[in-house]
């Protein structure tokens, strides 16, 4: 009891909270902040968001839609557009609602990384993930 009311404090008082697995996946997941509504993102539905991504082994940041001359990000969900960890770490998230992904290289750009970005050869990722909004699946 003590240990999960731990837990509970440091979650509502800016701890940190044990982060959950994505099933069938190495990607994991933390819910930042609870979205609206009851409509999640399945596979085919089109997707903006605001993301910022950063390399975990160094904490360097390489892209945010939030800096400057930037804008959210459209993709199509669950169809492999995006690197496996965020197409499927962001299934099931609603309108509003932030997520940290943390992804594995092999989830991620892999052995050849993202040199142009700056991310290494096996370059684990970490992800802010806000949904702006689900057009939905036609």
């Amino acid at each position: 009891r003590r240990s999960a009311a731990i837990l509970i404090f440091a979650t509502c008082y800016g701890g940190a909270a044990a982060m959950e697995a994505l099933p069938g996946y190495k990607t994991l997941f933390e819910v930042i902040k609870a979205g609206g509504g009851t409509r999640k993102i399945i596979v085919g539905d089109r997707v903006t968001v605001h993301a910022t991504g950063t390399v975990k082994e160094t904490g360097k940041k390489f892209w945010s839609t939030k800096d400057p001359g930037q804008k959210a990000f459209t993709y199509n969900a669950g169809v492999a557009q995006v690197i496996t960890g965020w197409d499927q770490g962001c299934l099931g998230m609603s309108v509003g609602e932030v997520r940290k992904l943390d992804i594995p290289a092999d989830e991620g750009y892999g052995a050849s990384g993202f040199p142009a970005w700056g991310i290494p050869a096996n370059g684990g990722l970490q992800f802010e993930i806000e949904v702006v909004s689900i057009d939905l699946k036609k």
